[in-house]
């Protein structure tokens, strides 16, 4: 099977890290680049079925965690979701459900963008903090639980 440039992306991190890209963490890597935003351990699993054992997908994220391939996202709730790192996938923003936690990627216009990252340079100069990165999630109802 050809690999991907995502593949290929991964599989020189993990190796700058001395890990394995086994077959299981290429399914995953594959499902995390399919997903439409965050995914749970249980989302990615119900997604895969039996191709990749549930214990082995936490395990997994662990790793591409501290590879720094995948990044987390805690929710009030205390699921942790995980998308690829922008590194991989570019600068984006999310939408998530307080009543559902479904998470949804959006991305924002250049004017809008440019906008928030002079905010975020503000409220750090304004409490002597030099911010090197940004997100913005937005809480609230998705179409389905409005």
């Amino acid at each position: 099977m050809a690999q991907t440039n995502l593949e290929r992306q991964v599989e020189t991190r993990l190796r700058e890290h001395e890990i394995r890209l086994t077959e299981g963490r290429r399914t995953l890597i594959q499902a995390l680049g399919k997903a439409d935003g965050p995914k749970s351990a249980a989302d990615l699993h119900s997604r895969l079925g039996d191709q990749v054992p549930l214990s082995s997908i936490y395990r997994s994220l662990s790793v591409f965690e501290d590879a720094g391939v995948v990044s987390p996202h805690y929710s009030t709730k205390g699921v942790t979701r995980y998308e690829l790192a922008e590194w991989l996938t570019g600068h984006h923003h999310h939408l998530v459900c307080v009543n559902c936690g479904v998470v949804e990627d959006i991305e924002i216009d250049d004017r809008l963008e440019t906008q928030l990252e002079a905010i975020v340079e503000e409220i750090g100069r304004d409490v002597s903090f030099a911010p090197v990165d940004h997100a913005l999630e937005i809480d609230g109802n998705c179409r389905q639980c409005q």
